[in-house]
Formats: C-alpha cells, sequence, structure tokens
C-alpha cells in the first residue's frame, strides 16, 4: 500500500507533467516499494530545470540548487526533486566538479550508484529499469552501474554503502563490484569523517547487520575506519549475538564495551560525534556496568534517561541474551520509584547548612545529597524531611 507521503508524491509529479516536463519516483522508495519495505524519503527527478520547478510550486527550498536539488513542500511533506543530469568529474570525491541538466531519465539513471537504486517509476506506476535492477532485486545482488571501480573512484562513500545496503538487504555483492570496492577501499580514509558515521548507524540499524559485518571483515574495509584502524581487532571480538542496534551512540557503547581502553571520547571525536551521542553512549555504558554487577534495580533505571531504555535493552540482548528483555522491568521499576529526580528529595543543602552551621560549603554537600539520594530510590530510607535528617545523624558527612 502506498503511503501518505507517496501518494502526495503522485501529486508534485503530476503538477510538473501538467506543466509538460518529465517527471518520476527514482532511488530507494522506488526500490523499497518494489521490495514492500517501508518506504523512507521519497525523492523525484525531473526534466524541468531547477528554476521551473521554483515557478510551478509555492513552497521550494533551494538546498542544492547549483547541482540541480531543490525540496518541493507540499501537503506537509518534502520531496527532493532533482532535475536530470549528468555529472562531471568527482576531484573532492563527493560532489562532481560540474553537473549538466539533460532532458532525458536515461542518462540520469546512468550515473546512480547500484543497479537497485537506478530505477524509475512514472505516477502510474510504469517501471524504468535499464540496468537489470528490477533482476538484481529479486536476486538479492548489489551490483555497480556501470564499471565498478569508476563509481566507487567518484565517490568512495559508495564503498560503506554498498556494505550498508547488504545489512539492511541481506543482499550478497556482486563479485566484480565486490573487487573494485577493495581496488578502491584505502581513499575511504579520505572520506568525511560525517559522512562515514551516517552510513555506519544505518548499517548497524540493520536487519542483516551480521552480513554486512561479515564483509567488513572479509574485504579489511575496517582497517580504514577511524579508531578501528588503530584496533583492528575490535571487529573480531564483535559478539556473535549481534543484534541491530538504532543509534551511534548505541554503537559506540557496543565497541567501548568490548574494547574498554579506548575512551568513549576517543570514539566521539574520531567519528566527528554530537554531545547528544555522547551522552548517550556515557549513559549506555554506564548502565551496563552498573548491570553487570548489580543486575537490574530502581538505581540502574532512576540514573538511565528513559529516552536510553530501548537502547540499553538492545545491548542486553547482545550481552546477556538470557536476560533479555529487560524493559518491561525497567518501566515497571521506574513507575515504583520513589522520586523521579533529586528535586523531589525532601532535604536539600540549605537544610544540611541547618543541621551542620559551622561547617563551610563544599563537596560534601553535594556527596550528601548523593547519598540520600540512593538510599530514597533503593528504598532504605522514607523520603520525608524528619527520617532524611534522622539518617544524616546516625550517617554524618565527612566535611572538608
Amino acid at each position: 500500500m502506498l503511503t501518505e507521503a507517496f501518494l502526495a508524491g503522485k501529486e508534485v509529479i503530476d503538477k510538473l507533467n501538467s506543466h509538460n516536463h518529465q517527471a518520476f519516483f527514482v532511488g530507494g522508495c522506488v526500490r523499497d516499494l518494489l521490495l514492500n519495505r517501508e518506504i523512507g524519503d521519497i525523492d523525484i527527478a525531473t526534466s524541468a530545470a531547477p528554476k521551473m520547478v521554483q515557478n510551478i510550486f509555492d513552497k521550494v527550498i533551494p538546498v542544492g540548487i547549483e547541482h540541480g536539488t531543490v525540496i518541493v513542500r507540499h501537503k506537509q511533506q518534502s520531496f527532493e526533486v532533482t532535475t536530470f543530469r549528468v555529472d562531471g568529474k568527482y576531484t573532492d570525491q563527493r560532489h562532481p566538479d560540474e553537473v549538466t541538466f539533460v532532458s532525458a531519465v536515461d542518462k540520469d539513471l546512468e550515473r546512480r550508484d547500484f543497479t537497485i537504486n537506478a530505477l524509475a517509476m512514472d505516477m502510474n506506476g510504469k517501471i524504468i529499469d535499464l540496468f537489470g535492477g528490477k533482476k538484481d532485486l529479486q536476486q538479492k545482488v548489489i551490483r555497480t552501474v556501470g564499471d565498478g571501480y569508476e563509481r566507487f573512484t567518484e565517490d568512495p562513500l559508495r564503498i560503506i554503502r554498498a556494505i550498508r545496503f547488504s545489512g539492511q538487504l541481506g543482499f550478497f555483492i556482486d563479485h566484480d563490484t565486490l573487487q573494485a570496492m577493495e581496488q578502491v577501499k584505502k581513499q575511504i580514509k579520505n572520506l568525511a569523517k560525517e559522512r562515514i558515521t551516517q552510513e555506519i548507524t544505518k548499517l548497524f540499524a540493520g536487519s542483516y547487520l551480521n552480513l554486512g559485518i561479515d564483509y567488513l571483515k572479509r574485504t579489511e574495509i575496517y582497517k580504514n575506519l577511524p579508531i578501528i584502524a588503530q584496533y583492528p581487532g575490535i571487529i573480531h571480538k564483535l559478539p556473535k549475538s549481534l543484534k541491530p542496534l538504532y543509534s551511534f551512540g548505541e554503537t559506540i557503547a557496543l565497541f567501548h564495551y568490548i574494547e574498554p581502553q579506548v575512551p568513549i571520547i576517543n570514539w566521539v571525536k574520531a567519528w566527528k560525534c554530537s554531545n547528544k551521542i555522547k551522552q548517550e553512549a556515557i549513559q549506555l555504558i554506564d548502565a551496563l556496568r552498573y548491570y553487570q554487577e548489580h543486575q537490574i534495580d530502581k538505581w540502574l533505571v532512576y540514573q538511565l534517561d528513559s529516552v536510553y531504555y530501548s537502547g540499553f535493552d538492545r545491548l542486553i540482548s547482545i550481552f546477556h541474551p538470557e536476560d533479555y528483555p529487560i524493559e518491561p522491568t525497567m518501566k515497571k521499576l521506574v513507575r515504583e520509584l520513589p522520586i523521579q529526580s533529586k528535586k523531589d528529595l525532601a532535604l536539600n543543602g540549605n537544610h544540611l547548612m541547618e543541621l551542620f552551621p559551622e561547617a563551610p560549603k563544599g563537596p560534601w554537600l553535594k556527596n550528601t545529597i548523593n547519598r540520600l539520594e540512593k538510599e530514597v530510590v533503593l528504598g532504605r530510607i522514607i523520603n520525608t524531611k524528619y527520617t532524611l535528617k534522622e539518617w544524616i545523624r546516625c550517617n554524618p558527612p565527612e566535611i572538608n
């Protein structure tokens, strides 16, 4: 069944057609439609020049107009609309130095990476398949369009994309394509790390992740990846029970857990990750270490941000499959917590200063609050001001 976005995309194509321009769905959305997979971004290729597209539609964002690409907003959906083009040389191994707009879709399809992505479909569902993409879908094969060495030299990221598609779709890589990947693999080191991170994130989220990892090992492409190039043993320490992970924070936690000598901050810097990913990895690792010593309890679920419960559960499925799943237990425990945050404590720093008026302010305040917090969360003391004061009198802080 076509998604709502796909149906809205048909209206975009229809409008382009009504202005005497050719237009087709292209790439991944066509591939995933034929595979009955969930459809993500919907891309459209057209004979209309970018300026014409801007004139036809009211809401257009010129994100890559120099390469013929704009974003058309229609029915609260975004559609990447690109003019048919032929690419020039790829000096930077990412973008063509120049593009030439053409009037026919066949030349546009010819420049694409793999046959399964070089498919076009009109608004009536008619497929244009010039390179055997449908056959490769049926046979579950990843094959470059034209000469593999040329495709990968243009943009070495396509090497990792081939492995990513294998891990996502469960497809095998064509022998000639695989050979070309091995010929060009050293050029991966020249790529922007953010681009590599994006592809590896998708690989580790793939349903056939282990197949993709097998290709990384067989080709030794992993030796050209940040951090792993310096610690190649990491790839061989990956558990056989490897399951899909849905964020790069989870993936960093996985790598750090099996190779603790590489600090999380090193992964974050080498792979050009955001602070959000760093915090996610840190929280997940702290939770895994705590779980290793104490199993699941209220203190673990209290400390771990609830947005990471599912990710933690996925890591447990890898490292402690006998305990999986634990997310239902975590959600039950969080409902039973006596407090949800430090702010809920019945006693605060001011109360402590009243109890110890001669003591100067210092780290002892924070340390004492932290001790109280843990005792309350674990249910060892009741969260009332009187009870907390009595506990402190029996367990006075070290003031220095």
